[in-house]
């Protein structure tokens, strides 16, 4: 029996690949929870990162819902915030230009209210030089009386295809929602329309009430959770998802710390996003990495990939 191989930490190929996209390491930050990262450069280098997943846009600016649109929870955050962007062609003038002279991948992350939207942006955004685009599938359908895009195997393919045909030779990613019976019926669909991968979990629907006043703490009633407590969730639907799909994955939802960051990866994605632990640690993709590299090294990994798919079910 052969002995297990020691390595030091800095012996780890942290290096990934998602959907073609090579990234330096495999810690994204994820849409909504770092802005177009102007805020963080104060911190560190935007370079340190695999990759950055830009704040939500939509084809037209959008103000975002009315306040109170953010509530904490024991194990997390709950969200409303409903978009609040400055619309696709602000990104690409604005910026895009600023992401651009940082060594890292830049993600384009989209929403739309009807597949013909998607379509346009996709193709200014591919036009414009994005790294990726992620197709957010969580919006309302305004052509389906409100419902979710995401949560119709149907209509996600839709949008799918519609985005593949306006991408170019982007990749497109879409996000899947954890707000469903069955997260694989989704990523089959959008896989079969010629999604190149999927990025899950988004956040899960939640609700606050202020016991005195009666009253949801959020105005717009409910929102998204996120943060420590979906960990598991967000694993559980991983592995799923993974065993159902042939395209990659990119995991996320409650990472903050390396072996978060493993657990997703084991569960078989390629890459992970850190979302809300940023908020209180703004170094914590750091933390995320340094945790991946030390783990590898104690295991004997050379490359941060080989954990990806690397659970062993009872």
């Amino acid at each position: 029996m052969s002995e297990k191989k020691i390595l030091t930490p800095d012996q780890v190929d942290m290096s990934v690949e998602l959907a073609g996209m090579k990234m330096k390491n495999p810690v994204v930050v994820a849409s909504g929870t770092f802005g177009f990262g102007h805020e963080y450069n104060q911190f560190f280098d935007l370079s340190e990162l695999g990759g950055i997943c830009a704040k939500g846009l939509t084809l037209h600016p959008r103000q975002g819902n009315p306040a109170p649109r953010i509530a904490e929870t024991p194990m997390g955050i709950l969200n409303s915030v409903g978009l609040q962007n400055p619309g696709v062609d602000a990104f690409i003038a604005e910026e895009l230009p600023f992401l651009r002279k940082f060594d890292t991948k830049v993600i384009a992350n989209i929403s739309g209210n009807t597949p013909e939207e998607y379509g346009i942006m996709c193709e200014k955004l591919s036009g414009a030089g994005v790294d990726m685009i992620e197709v957010n599938i969580s919006c309302p359908n305004v052509k389906a009386g409100g419902l979710a895009y995401g949560t119709q195997p149907e209509l996600a393919a839709e949008v799918t295809e519609v985005a593949k045909a306006h991408a170019g030779k982007v990749p497109v990613m879409v996000k899947l929602s954890p707000n469903v019976t069955d997260i694989t019926e989704i990523a089959r669909a959008v896989e079969g329309a010629g999604a190149d991968a999927v990025s899950l979990i988004n956040t899960l629907r939640g609700m606050r009430i202020d016991v005195n006043t009666r009253r949801p703490v959020l105005k717009m009633n409910t929102g998204g959770m996120s943060g420590p407590a979906v960990l598991p969730v967000a694993v559980r639907m991983v592995w799923e998802v993974a065993n159902a799909v042939k395209v990659p994955v990119l995991g996320m939802g409650g990472v903050s710390k390396g072996e978060d960051a493993a657990q997703l990866m084991l569960a078989g994605a390629s890459a992970v996003a850190v979302g809300t632990a940023l908020f209180a640690d703004p170094y914590t993709h750091r933390k995320v990495l340094a945790g991946l590299r030390d783990l590898c090294a104690r295991q004997g990994l050379e490359q941060v990939s080989q954990l990806t798919g690397g659970v062993k079910p009872w």
